[in-house]
């Protein structure tokens, strides 16, 4: 028989195996409940710009593009210029051998006189506007002296100054086309002048005849290179000035309803270093049909953008180069944001579905919280949080579907 001192300890090693087990259990069982943390990507909500913008592709264009043409019917002889090739006004760039023509009948002879009547009424309504625009352009010079003055003594901004001068450019720009629309009304009209010259006799060929440039400007495309017979109104050659680029850009109709006269615009992506500022000039109010790559057929319009950056950044673009577009139609400075990604659509609740509730998981103590926020702008991948986050909170970024509201995250 074991005494009861024997007995006594085997008790204690029974009961001290049990607690152990207990112990044990306890521990697996509270591992076992304990919530999982939940590795997540994080982010901190910023202070900063949320621009609402749509992309679109567009092509250069010379503003004022003139194409040479022959005005009557002969032969050319070889035109030597090529592209980029720099013409003065005046200069002769292609000479043209009338063919022998018949006497002109009453009928073609009244339809000349007609056409030359035309030409001169054009010519004078140009040379008014060009008037008008030297005007503009003289009182644009006269504003911008006096914007100078006055921002050297200290008196306006720095912005009004730059205003003064963006406008004293374009009013210099828009005389100078005002100038080439004289000019080119007087090459209209020494057209129609020269289809009235009677031929020789028995309809024998007046002289050789020079077609001259109608201004200063650089050869952006030759029709024809070799001699050989054209017809009237035949082109030959275009003119223009590179140094006169304008952007135009086809967009949705859609997007082009939100657009108005002096939107800002971003050229990108278009070769070069900095991105280009402009503006829209004009929004056309008819739309056209185009089929996209996936075959959908699809409204666009065609917008017309201003460059506004100097000209030495973007001296290296030409006529009909590819741009990218970026329209910004409204921007908010100073807002609190967060990228889109750490947005979701909360679960229950709430009277009329959830369609205008959102929500962000932030990082607490390590636990995520469901906040919920109220939206405002949203553009390039960011957020405008008008209510539920102040700046310097930390967010889950793309937040799992398994995570609830008050489980334990860690950010790598």
């Amino acid at each position: 028989m074991n005494n009861p001192t024997q007995r006594t300890r085997n008790w204690r090693a029974r009961a001290l195996r049990t607690g152990i087990a207990a112990g044990v259990g306890a521990l697996l069982l509270a591992l076992a409940l304990w919530p999982a943390t939940v590795r997540v990507d994080s982010t901190v909500a910023k202070t900063g710009t949320v621009r609402e913008t749509f992309e679109a592709e567009g092509r250069t264009r010379v503003r004022d593009r003139y194409v040479i043409t022959a005005p009557l019917a002969g032969t050319i002889r070889r035109i030597d210029l090529s592209a980029g090739d720099a013409v003065k006004a005046g200069q002769a760039l292609v000479t043209l051998d009338p063919v022998a023509t018949p006497t002109l009948d009453a009928r073609t002879r009244t339809q000349a006189q007609a056409q030359l009547a035309a030409a001169e009424a054009h010519l004078a309504t140009a040379e008014a506007e060009e008037g008008a625009a030297r005007e503009a352009a003289s009182l644009a010079r006269s504003e911008l002296q006096r914007q100078e003055a006055l921002a050297a003594q200290g008196m306006v901004s720095q912005q009004a100054l730059q205003q003064a001068r963006t406008l004293q450019e374009r009013a210099e720009w828009q005389a100078r086309s005002a100038r080439f629309q004289v000019a080119t009304a007087k090459h209209q009209v020494s057209a129609a002048k020269a289809a009235l010259q009677p031929g020789g006799p028995q309809g024998a060929a007046p002289g050789t005849a020079a077609i001259r440039s109608p201004v200063n400007g650089v050869v952006l495309r030759r029709h024809a290179q070799s001699a050989r017979p054209v017809q009237a109104g035949e082109p030959l050659l275009d003119i223009g000035d590179p140094a006169a680029l304008e952007v135009e850009v086809d967009v949705l109709s859609s997007d082009a309803v939100r657009l108005s006269k002096g939107a800002a615009v971003e050229l990108l992506r278009w070769g070069g270093g900095p991105v280009l500022q402009g503006a829209v000039t004009r929004v056309e109010p008819g739309a056209f049909t185009k089929t996209s790559a996936l075959g959908v057929e699809e409204q666009r319009v065609w917008v017309t953008v201003e460059l506004l950056s100097p000209r030495e950044q973007w001296s290296a673009l030409g006529e009909a180069y590819r741009v990218h577009a970026r329209f910004v139609l409204r921007s908010v400075d100073g807002a609190v944001t967060v990228p889109s990604g750490a947005l979701f659509r909360p679960t229950g609740g709430g009277q009329g579905g959830n369609e205008d509730r959102w929500a962000v998981f932030r990082v607490e103590g390590g636990k995520a919280r469901l906040r919920e926020v109220r939206l405002g702008l949203q553009g390039e991948g960011r957020v405008q949080i008008v209510e539920g986050l102040s700046a310097g909170d930390e967010v889950v970024l793309h937040p799992p579907r398994e995570l609830s509201d008050g489980q334990r995250v860690k950010a790598p």
